[in-house]
């Protein structure tokens, strides 16, 4: 069992530390001060990690930062494999995720449906006029 959750247990503690080390360490201009690791997934066998990195942002400053993260890999493998004391440090891959974009959105299409059913009075008798 414990094997099973090790994967878990390393990308989560992985997510913290990069997290960390992108917001104090890393001084590239292509990366926003509001870009968040989301989540990391890591192999089964540690080998390599997949990390989702929501930017907030454009779409071109969001591709902007992956591919300075990823120019970047080298350097947050080595401080990540330092901190965590890993035998080995995963592979870092970087993808963007839409998650909270796509949360930003929903949320917007409530606010605007319950905009357009709150307009008008909810109940005859709350259209304000006195008894």
């Amino acid at each position: 069992m414990s094997r099973r959750n090790r994967p878990l247990r390393v990308g989560d503690e992985m997510r913290r530390q990069l997290s960390e080390l992108i917001s104090r360490e890393l001084k590239d201009p292509r990366i926003p001060m509001m870009t968040t690791v989301t989540q990391i997934d890591v192999s089964g066998d540690l080998g390599v990690a997949t990390c989702y990195i929501s930017v907030l942002g454009s779409e071109e400053e969001a591709r902007e930062a992956l591919v300075a993260l990823e120019n970047a890999s080298g350097f947050l493998r080595r401080e990540l494999g330092a901190r965590m004391r890993l035998r080995t440090s995963p592979e870092l891959r970087f993808r963007h995720d839409h998650s909270i974009e796509h949360g930003f959105e929903v949320m917007r299409r409530i606010d605007e449906a319950m905009g357009r059913s709150a307009a008008g009075p909810a109940h005859p008798a709350d259209d304000g006029a006195a008894d």
